[in-house]
């Protein structure tokens, strides 16, 4: 009994002077953050940058650092990306998609006729292809094809979809339906969907020949936005003219209509993303005059809630582990928003690009996100990093259901 007693009581002293430690490590932080920092290089050496002490740029990093203490997240999020890109010559332009990560842990950036890619892995990169230097033209949306992390659409100011296998570096086959250039491009398997300046959108069958299966109308302006949902049953679409549509997954039919119309926002939707544990749940945002998050029931075709962001929303990500929500964003603060589902409520700010925040894209372990801003730098975040104990809990529960047809062997 004695020797139980002590070692219990040992036990609980030992807890209690863990938790003391902890708390004087947070008030020390709170009074630092508060006070001013003594010290800045010791802030910026805990999360390698240190190019970037004694600059005053790093000032919003650390009011990114208050803001974390003061929401007293659960969680640690750290407020610097983990690496900083070059992207000179990335396109400013708000309707184009162009990054895409791929399966296999590929990063393509397009850079106006150069498409590149970056291995995560071994930080290795690559030039795919380019349209020369002389040319106009220019590249204007990216997709990897989800089972197959080696196959890559790239549409352009051509009007042209170009499939490329990244292993073999070599050009799969060209397709040519739409009128104007394709900003958006989004996989259900085998079929690739396009959306383009026209408005029009179409469906390509990438094992056939004669690939334009199906066109659907109903957008008045350029398609910025396209999403097919998780289990392929649904289309969402945005555009220019301030509408998100939802379709059904019928491709030979020219006349369909939407099985939804939402005209609630008030800007241009690009920012489209489907909840990956609730297939009926869409997010949708509005860009510079609009600035809200709307989440829809794509079942009764009701809103379920809208938060107002204040700021343009260029994209959405559902997080794979966590019950939230990134938002990227555009003036006047070029940050990326964590919000806490259902309730919608902000969890951390990510501050660090000097102009909007473009787009984003998330890595094939979900952990990870990526942002490409005007400012020609691609961040990178790891702001849903879990623990591998939770990560194989949520692996086991997901049901791939992939076909062992070789897909770029359909490609004609």
């Amino acid at each position: 009994m004695e020797i139980g007693y002590h070692l219990l009581h040992s036990k609980n002293s030992q807890d209690e002077d863990r938790e003391n430690q902890v708390d004087q490590v947070k008030r020390k932080l709170i009074n630092e953050t508060c006070n001013g920092i003594s010290d800045r290089t010791k802030v910026l050496n805990l999360h390698n940058k240190a190019d970037w002490e004694n600059s005053d740029k790093s000032a919003p990093y650390l009011n990114s650092l208050v803001n974390s203490v003061k929401k007293n997240t659960k969680r640690y999020i750290s407020p610097t990306p983990d690496r900083i890109l070059d992207a000179p010559d990335f396109r400013n332009d708000f309707y184009l998609n162009l990054i895409d990560w791929s399966s296999q842990n590929n990063l393509a950036v397009a850079l106006e006729q150069d498409l590149f890619l970056w291995n995560a892995g071994s930080g290795e990169i690559s030039q795919l292809f380019s349209m020369g230097e002389q040319n106009s033209d220019y590249i204007c949306s990216t997709s990897w094809q989800p089972s197959k992390g080696n196959i890559l659409a790239v549409g352009n100011s051509k009007n042209t979809v170009e499939l490329w296998d990244a292993n073999t570096q070599t050009c799969l086959r060209q397709m040519k339906s739409q009128k104007s250039r394709i900003g958006s491009l989004s996989w259900n398997n085998f079929i690739l969907t396009s959306g383009s300046r026209s408005g029009e959108i179409h469906h390509h069958d990438v094992r056939v020949a004669q690939h334009h299966v199906g066109t659907l109308k109903m957008h008045g302006q350029e398609v910025c936005g396209l999403k097919w949902s998780n289990n392929g049953r649904h289309l969402a679409s945005g555009g220019n003219d301030n509408l998100a549509l939802v379709w059904d997954a019928n491709y030979s039919v020219e006349t369909s209509q939407p099985l939804h119309i939402f005209r609630e926002h008030t800007a241009a939707v690009k920012a489209l993303a489907w909840c990956p544990w609730q297939n009926n749940l869409l997010a949708t945002g509005g860009g510079s005059s609009d600035g809200h998050i709307k989440l829809w029931n794509v079942s009764s075709g009701s809103l379920i809630q809208s938060i107002d962001s204040m700021s343009q929303i260029s994209c959405l990500l559902w997080s794979k582990y966590y019950k939230e929500l990134i938002s990227s964003h555009g003036y006047s603060t070029n940050q990326l928003t964590i919000w806490r589902y259902p309730d919608m409520t902000p969890v951390s700010d990510l501050i660090g690009h000097h102009s909007r925040v473009l787009m984003m894209a998330m890595s094939p372990d979900g952990e990870m996100v990526v942002s490409v801003g005007a400012d020609e730098t691609l961040r990178l975040w790891r702001c849903f990093a879990v623990d591998e104990k939770l990560k194989k809990s949520k692996d086991s529960s997901i049901v791939k259901n992939q076909s062992s047809t070789t897909l770029s062997r359909c490609i004609r």
